[in-house]
């Protein structure tokens, strides 16, 4: 037990009225029902890279004996730690999405070069409850040291109800009652509400928003997708279309109100769906600072703000250099997805996407060409990974990434992802881990999340 967790266990065994204790950038008020109360603790507004739990923007923070629970500025449970023996590892927690799906992150079972830091790039691994693409795959929800957190969250939500009613300091007592106001309906209600705001679910975020970890304002600025791949699942029957000027003030409008005072704890924007860059460089640009003169992200953040979107082969292909400088002037720093899957013809045909492979290596080269050129990009690209895929398909990607040119400041990241219903995934670890070896990029494994 730390010194902070002796402290608190000596304040609760004694029952010592609730008192305020300041402490710098937060007040923290210990109870007389067991558990202690940190109102809005500053956390630094960058993520940082580490192997401890994340610790980001501002934050309430409630404490048991047993648990740790912090809630954002609307009072909303983000995320559940715990703190005894029984819990898998005191470096792993629950985070509550804004599509309200609890994530469970693990640090794996292997750590060093060749472990979780090398596959995903971070010291955590984002185990999803619904089906997805993952090389290594945890069912939390199996597991009962991990699902007394969720008892535990339900006695805490139980416990705050009396204690709204105690003497209490007026910061605990607000928090309190915003922490009730958000029951589990009340959070499913208001995942509904985002999606319908934005007009569907995000059904995949870019790779890239690992490094804010997840947390983005989504804005659909369009539609559909220019290609209908036959091995995609996340593939949208639609159209390709860009969204309208109403519809897209509109969202940002609702995604103001939707937020809140917690848009001071987002420093990222996603420009959805499956293909923004297909809509041009006027829509993109006039889009970005529509939303960033609502959202100030770029005039109230100690930091450069992130811009991710997705883009195609074709729609990268026809982009001008004068769309980058465009971009490279906006006051965000943006990263471009793009989905290659394959640079072997043969594969490229197996899994129904209608490109070509000198095109693929046409635009992989362009690619690394505008990571060069410009500042304030990063251009990024997906490859497929899987068992039924050929020795060609390997040999291609091996040869590309192997004689690409050194890039500037390790930009330009490769992202290898699963096929879906590829069977033996974690088998696919060592096949990775050559490809890493041969590669003159950065590669990771690319996870489906969605929002």
């Amino acid at each position: 037990m730390d010194l902070r967790q002796v402290f608190f266990y000596v304040m609760h065994t004694t029952c010592i009225d609730p008192l305020v204790i300041r402490q710098g950038w937060k007040m923290t008020f210990p109870q007389q029902n067991n558990f202690s109360i940190t109102v809005e603790k500053q956390n630094p507004a960058n993520i940082t890279k580490a192997s401890f739990p994340l610790r980001y923007g501002t934050y309430s923070e409630i404490r048991t004996s047993d648990y740790e629970f912090r809630f954002n500025l609307s009072g909303e449970i983000k995320f559940i730690r715990g703190l005894n023996t029984n819990w898998p590892h005191p470096a792993e927690q629950l985070k509550r999405t804004d599509g309200n799906d609890w994530v469970y992150y693990s640090v794996g079972d292997q750590s060093g070069e060749d472990g979780l830091i090398s596959w995903m790039g971070e010291y955590y691994l984002p185990c999803l409850p619904y089906p997805s693409n993952p090389v290594w795959e945890v069912n939390y929800v199996a597991n009962p040291n991990i699902m007394h957190g969720f008892a535990a969250w339900s006695q805490l939500y139980a416990d705050l109800y009396g204690a709204k009613e105690n003497r209490q300091h007026p910061r605990a007592r607000d928090l309190i009652i915003r922490i009730l106001e958000h029951d589990d309906r009340v959070l499913h209600e208001r995942s509904q509400h985002l999606h319908t705001i934005i007009g569907e679910r995000v059904s995949v975020l870019p790779p890239d928003t690992r490094h804010v970890d997840y947390e983005i304002i989504p804005l659909m600025i369009a539609d559909g997708c220019l290609y209908h791949c036959d091995f995609c699942c996340v593939k949208t029957l639609q159209r390709f279309r860009v969204r309208s000027d109403t519809d897209i003030l509109d969202q940002i409008r609702r995604l103001k109100d939707f937020y809140g005072r917690n848009l001071e704890n987002y420093n990222a924007l996603f420009l959805g769906n499956h293909d923004a860059l297909a809509a041009g460089a006027d829509r993109i640009h006039w889009a970005v600072c529509e939303a960033d003169n609502a959202f100030r992200l770029s005039d109230s953040r100690p930091t450069t703000p992130m811009l991710y979107f997705f883009a195609s082969v074709d729609s990268f292909l026809r982009s001008t250099h004068q769309l980058f400088e465009k971009l490279n002037q906006l006051p965000f720093y943006t990263f471009i997805n793009i989905g290659f899957e394959s640079a072997d013809p043969s594969t490229l045909a197996f899994i129904g996407k209608p490109v070509s492979a000198p095109k693929v290596r046409e635009v992989f080269c362009k690619m690394n060409e505008i990571n060069a050129a410009f500042t304030n990009i990063e251009i990024t690209g997906n490859f497929l990974i899987g068992t039924t895929l050929s020795p060609d398909h390997y040999q291609a990607l091996e040869e590309l990434l192997g004689s690409a040119p050194t890039p500037p400041k390790g930009k330009g990241a490769i992202y290898l992802s699963p096929i879906k219903d590829s069977p033996k995934k974690r088998e696919l670890l060592p096949q990775f881990l050559e490809i890493k070896q041969h590669s003159r990029l950065p590669v990771y494994i690319y996870l489906i999340q969605r929002l």
